[in-house]
């Protein structure tokens, strides 16, 4: 072999080593400079050493002769095909009028209820004649200065004239109560949570294909029931008060939650205070209008001998309210991806959760029943120690803890009908004969406290109880008495459970619950009603049946009609 062999046997070595970690213009360049280091018949000497044409070698050489500056890239501008929406003005359009079809393009779009992914728009597009791959969708959306969004939770609603003023009140009584050393706390009910072995939102660190096991649906277990959390946040001390739960999201159930924490904590905290100054939000069990939420703080002021100010934020702004982002959204983070097995795990879940600027919260499970459908009088609430403060007296009011006239405080036994029913009670309407209607009503009690008893235990977990019998001490809104009548004015003479509930004034919901449990309780006593002629539909119906059997009518019904 020559020595014009060997150089070309050497530039191919060194060509097979370094040319596949280059570009196509670092290739053409390299060999050029090899071209030009050689001098005449280098060219051909390097394009066979590479195995590439010669003009490949020529252009180089002219490139680096050209003396022009890096070009930073492989390509000059607009080298390469065309791209698909130059060579296809239509096609951008075409995508505007899919991703806006509100604005640009028809109403009635393919795409206007289906997700708008790139794949599902070049799809489309490509259905209309358009070729373009998801890819380029997504290269020319970002060009028309689109981007995946979310939902951005902004409207409101219609905003009460008095928002902004109902906000600077809130604070000129919080500072005003925190100067003098009195209590401010923020309250508020958090999201029932169902409790068993269901899925939590949120992740946690946990070995890899090993997450933790669930139920696939999330069905309420009837043993296990539901967690409702009771918040209390002390606004200066940081600090917060849970009270999980079991039963209902009442306003006695709000009341004792505060009762709860002014004897473990608040009283402690503020031994000189005076005053308590509640901030809620403007419905649920502490709502401005409920009545029963008044009520019960009543009570409250005239047991702990504290003047109980409560300030409503207006309806539609319970995000302000500081419980929600001081105490629930730390706890929320806290149980993220966590199962919530047990009321216990809740209650401890809950007392662990802390931040860095030194939240600290205390949690206790309350088993309490709490009786739902509680009516409250005119009376009753004109009864109350209540002042209406100036400024928006529905919103903002105080207490006094003040002795106030007790209307209706003695329970009705519970075996017999409420005084303004006692006219139901003829056998005409029930079908049954004094002695019957008493021994009925003795069995139907006995299996009611030993029904009832049995369903506090599985509350309780089987535990026993803390104090008293277990009894809530509040009037029911329909004794045993009441609630038979209503099932035999129902089952026997077929009288709508809406019209019933009128008469009887509370809810028709409350009469449907009724009517479930007494007949359950009938069938346990193997008794069985019998419908009778003639059926009844209305409440006149039902005073007209009462006349033709004689029976005395209370004195309003019989003004009233």
């Amino acid at each position: 072999m020559g020595a014009l062999g060997e150089q070309q046997a050497a530039l191919a070595a060194k060509f097979e080593a370094v040319l596949p970690h280059l570009d196509e213009r670092q290739r053409r360049l390299l060999l050029a400079a090899e071209a030009r280091s050689i001098g005449h018949g280098g060219i051909r000497l390097v394009a066979r050493a590479a195995g590439v044409r010669e003009a490949t070698v020529s252009l180089g050489v002219g490139e680096l002769e050209s003396g022009e500056a890096p070009l930073g890239r492989v390509r000059r501008v607009g080298g390469g095909r065309k791209r698909t929406v130059d060579l296809d003005p239509g096609l951008r359009p075409a995508l505007l009028a899919l991703v806006e079809p509100d604005v640009r393009g028809d109403p009635m779009s393919p795409l206007r209820w289906t997700t708008k992914s790139t794949r599902h728009l070049a799809g489309e597009l490509t259905r209309q004649g358009h070729r373009i791959s998801a890819d380029t969708v997504a290269d020319v959306l970002r060009e028309e200065g689109f981007s995946l969004q979310g939902n951005a939770k902004t409207i409101e609603g219609r905003q009460h004239p008095d928002r902004d003023g109902q906000f600077r009140y809130i604070n000129e009584q919080a500072k005003a109560h925190q100067v003098a050393g009195d209590p401010v706390i923020s309250v508020d009910t958090k999201k029932k949570e169902i409790v068993g072995p269901y899925r939590n939102g949120g992740r946690e660190w946990r070995p890899a294909g090993d997450p933790v096991r669930v139920s696939t649906h999330d069905f309420p277990d009837k043993d296990l029931g539901k967690a409702v959390p009771y918040g209390i946040y002390d606004l200066a001390a940081d600090t917060g008060w849970v009270s999980v739960g079991t039963d209902h999201d009442t306003a006695a159930f709000a009341a004792e939650s505060i009762r709860r924490w002014w004897k473990g904590r608040g009283r402690h905290d503020y031994p000189q205070a005076r005053r308590l100054l509640i901030t809620a939000d403007a419905g649920g069990s502490n709502g401005y209008r409920t009545r029963a939420w008044k009520t019960e703080l009543a009570a409250l002021a005239l047991e702990t001998g504290l003047n109980i100010t409560v300030c409503h934020f207006p309806p539609g702004t319970s995000k302000w309210n500081r419980i929600e982002h001081r105490l629930f959204s730390h706890i929320t983070m806290n149980w993220r991806g966590r199962p919530l097995t047990s009321h216990d795990v809740i209650v401890q879940s809950i007392a662990a959760t802390t931040t860095r600027t030194g939240l600290s919260v205390h949690a206790e499970l309350d088993t309490s029943a709490y009786e739902t459908g509680i009516r409250i009088s005119h009376k009753q609430m004109e009864a109350l120690p209540l002042d209406r403060h100036e400024w928006h007296g529905d919103w903002n009011y105080t207490l006094r803890p003040e002795a106030y006239p007790q209307v209706n405080d003695t329970p009705d036994p519970f075996d017999q009908p409420s005084p303004d029913l006692a006219w139901l009670c003829h056998p005409a309407l029930t079908g049954l004969p004094p002695h019957e209607w008493d021994t009925l009503i003795t069995t139907l009690t006995t299996l009611h406290d030993a029904q009832r008893e049995t369903h506090l235990d599985q509350r309780r977990g089987h535990r026993p109880r803390v104090k008293g019998d277990g009894t809530t001490g509040r009037r029911p809104v329909l004794t045993l008495a009441d609630r038979l009548l209503a099932t035999l004015l129902h089952y026997r003479l077929g009288l709508p459970q809406v019209v019933i509930a009128r008469l009887f004034t509370v809810t028709p919901e409350t009469i449907n619950r009724r009517l479930k449990d007494i007949r359950q309780l009938l069938q346990s006593a193997e008794h069985t009603i019998q419908p009778t002629e003639p059926q009844l539909t209305t409440l006149d119906d039902l005073y007209d049946f009462a006349r033709t059997a004689k029976i005395t009518l209370p004195a309003e019904i019989k003004s009233a009609s």
